[in-house]
């Protein structure tokens, strides 16, 4: 055979050859000794590390990541819980802007709750002197009752009937100490929904 026909026969061995090696998937990795190592399964020299998976055309298809460590695994599962918190509060936060802009059409209509949740405090107040004012009526009837009994025993029901005032007295006392405390309460509500409501408005939220 002739040099021609020889090269020729080559070049149809080797062109028969050449689908059958690129035929299926290829896996590729770089050993610990920094060498790349293939084969048409994972070699072992590939286990426990990162790999690419080469397709027909001899491009990579995908890349598998080595598996984790074991301090890498905490940290992954510590910036988890991380980022659910963080996102957990962004929701809240928008939740709650929302609801801001659902309960307030205007700035002023911020004002008008806050001057309306100030007078129900103070209806409730002046209730509550109202009802002191009538138990030390009714304790100062009992004692003007108790002079007649000054060296005798007192009667039960006029003991009674001071005891039940004072002790009015003292729980009318308290929710008027309560209510007031809520003075501050309602002035800190309102200062901080008008602080967001301006907020969002310079940025131009909108009520859905």
């Amino acid at each position: 055979m002739n040099t021609v026909a020889r090269l020729g026969a080559l070049a149809i061995a080797l062109g028969l050859c050449v689908p059958a090696m690129a035929a299926g998937k290829l896996y590729c990795c770089i050993d610990a000794s920094g060498k790349q190592e293939c084969g048409d399964l994972l070699p072992q020299a590939c286990y426990g590390r990162a790999y690419r998976e080469l397709g027909d055309s001899g491009r990579t298809q995908r890349n598998v990541e080595a598996p984790l460590t074991a301090e890498q695994r905490i940290q992954h599962a510590a910036e988890e819980e991380r980022r659910k918190v963080e996102e957990a509060a962004l929701k809240e936060k928008q939740r709650k802007d929302q609801a801001l802009l659902n309960t307030y059409g205007t700035i002023e209509d911020i004002e008008t709750m806050r001057v309306r949740a100030q007078e129900d405090v103070q209806k409730s107040i002046k209730g509550a002197e109202t009802k002191i004012a009538e138990m030390r009526t009714l304790r100062l009837k009992f004692e003007n009752e108790a002079e007649f009994y000054k060296k005798k025993q007192l009667p039960a029901e006029v003991q009674k009937g001071m005891r039940d005032a004072d002790y009015e007295i003292k729980a009318q006392e308290s929710i008027i100490e309560s209510r007031k405390k809520e003075f501050d309460v309602i002035r800190i509500k309102y200062d901080e929904d008008r602080r967001r409501y301006l907020d969002l408005s310079r940025r131009g939220a909108t009520p859905l």
